[in-house]
């Protein structure tokens, strides 16, 4: 049985103030099906073409009253030893470590300066795509963060990331990317001052994103960042969903002929 390799993302899991709003939300504009997962049905899991690739659920008790928001699961072979290395580097345990029979073994964290992500460790075989992620897979992956260099060191330390190249964004700064064993991953860049705090936001990847985008908003979602290219060709958005959790989508390419 394989391990959960470090420094994969391995899930993404919204926590929502309407579980039905946000099951109807992302089926239309992701494309994605939904099942049930454990015998109450509590927790709903997002199903791509491919399988399982997140899940979603509402918002803990502890949490009322907070807006709801996108977690990211980062993988590890061994969930307690994560978190021990972790706190060396300055992270925090928020929840955990909890065993979820079947499942795995997770911990929600956050970093030195308040980003919240998970730990998990998978209790079956691994299952993470290491080639070009398929359409309803998540494809990248920021953290908007107060110390980016802060974050590469502690991130690159805890599960193994690599400096991938950086790209100067201007006024707005350095937007550093990074990577595990040449596979591109995600970016780090300064959080803008109006953000009330340090997050991750995952990309889903769609066909379009600017069809992807008109669903969203025809189904009562809102832009934070209209449709754009980025360097290389490809297309990105970031939303909100009707409940106010961030979003982002990205499409290979340029934006299709009309």
């Amino acid at each position: 049985m394989a391990k959960t390799p470090l420094g994969r993302f391995v899930w993404h899991e919204v926590m929502t103030s309407d579980v039905e709003g946000a099951k109807r939300f992302y089926a239309q504009v992701v494309g994605w099906k939904t099942e049930p997962w454990g015998t109450d049905g509590s927790y709903t899991v997002w199903m791509s073409p491919t399988g399982p690739v997140g899940g979603c659920m509402a918002l803990p008790e502890q949490l009322a009253g907070s807006p709801p928001f996108w977690l990211t699961y980062i993988g590890t072979p061994n969930v307690d030893d994560t978190i021990a290395k972790a706190k060396q580097l300055g992270g925090a345990v928020v929840k955990g470590p909890i065993d979820l029979p079947g499942a795995g073994r997770f911990a929600v964290m956050h970093d030195p300066d308040g980003a919240v992500f998970c730990l998990f460790t998978g209790a079956g075989p691994d299952q993470t795509n290491l080639g070009e992620p398929r359409l309803g897979e998540f494809s990248w992956h920021e953290l908007a963060t107060t110390s980016p260099e802060g974050a590469l060191a502690f991130y690159g330390s805890l599960v193994g990331w690599e400096k991938a190249g950086d790209f100067d964004m201007g006024p707005d700064g350095i937007y550093h990317m990074f990577g595990f064993q040449g596979i591109p991953m995600g970016g780090i860049y300064t959080r803008p001052a109006h953000a009330p705090g340090s997050y991750w936001l995952p990309y889903a990847k769609v066909a379009d994103v600017d069809a992807a985008a008109a669903r969203a908003l025809a189904a009562g979602g809102a832009s934070v960042v209209a449709p754009m290219e980025v360097p290389g060709g490809d297309r990105i958005t970031m939303m909100t969903d009707p409940q106010g959790a961030m979003f982002a989508l990205h499409a290979a390419g340029a934006r299709p002929a009309a």
